[in-house]
């Protein structure tokens, strides 16, 4: 909603418009990328549809969640430990699942 208007006005004049909206119940909103994940606890989110264009609205509680299993730190750690590169190191990691140890003894063999 937009501030200081009118929420039965702002309804008749996004009708006028072509526009529809409906609230959504939601309890938690989670948006994935490669190295993070945003969760937004307590949403407001709201569904527009505006000729035919479908989007979403949300507000709340916005908090980032890390979903990479080991650092870059860890990475650099395992490539000295091991005496290999860097690409050679993640991938070590990934395999054993962030596990420092369990990827420098794999690359050590």
């Amino acid at each position: 909603m937009m501030p200081g208007m009118n929420p039965k006005m702002l309804k008749q004049a996004m009708k006028k418009m072509g526009m529809k909206q409906e609230d959504i119940d939601a309890t938690e909103v989670i948006i994935k990328t490669p190295s993070k994940d945003l969760v937004i606890r307590n949403p407001q989110v709201v569904k527009i549809n505006a000729m035919g264009q479908e989007s979403l609205q949300v507000t709340g509680e916005i908090e980032e969640v890390s979903t990479e299993k080991f650092s870059e730190d860890d990475v650099k750690t395992v490539a000295s430990q091991a005496s290999v590169s860097e690409d050679e190191a993640r991938a070590a990691l990934e395999a054993a699942d962030g596990d420092l140890a369990q990827a420098i003894l794999a690359l050590q063999k």
